[in-house]
């Protein structure tokens, strides 16, 4: 076996997935195209969902002041926009996206058997779809004044 060229550190085997050993985390799949896109959006959501997060907390607590948002201010001022219910929207699709990956990733880690897998993933799958429609139907159905 040959040694790593000085400053090249290789990547840790636990399991079936290598780990980084800069970051402790996943490295970069090298297999199907598939698993490099969902690698990929995991980070992007991870960052989007972070810019997503601070800049909702960031209006909601520090540019409106909380003990003025009532019920009928935020239906009147916050639901009747568009740009509102699409940020909504946004920050609820970017935690669902990065939380299904997420969760499929720890799928795929620790369950072995492929039935199961399987299985596991099209329940998780349909979940996803559901969750999707459901979010979507209430952003867009809820009444405006």
């Amino acid at each position: 076996m040959s040694e790593p060229a000085r400053g090249v550190v290789e990547p840790v085997e636990t399991g079936r997935v290598p780990i980084s050993p800069y970051s402790r985390a996943r490295m970069r799949p090298v297999g199907s195209r598939r698993e490099i896109y969902i690698w990929y959006t995991m980070r992007l959501t991870g960052v989007a969902l972070f810019v997503i997060a601070l800049a909702h907390f960031s209006i909601n607590h520090f540019i409106f002041d909380p003990a003025h948002q009532t019920a009928e201010w935020i239906i009147r001022e916050r639901w009747n926009q568009v740009f509102w219910r699409g940020f909504a929207w946004l920050l609820l699709m970017t935690a669902l996206f990065h939380a299904f990956l997420g969760a499929r990733m720890v799928i795929l880690d620790y369950l072995k058997r492929p039935r199961l897998r399987t299985g596991v993933l099209w329940s998780l799958y349909i979940l996803a779809a559901v969750l999707f429609v459901l979010g979507t139907d209430v952003i867009i159905s809820i009444p405006t004044r």
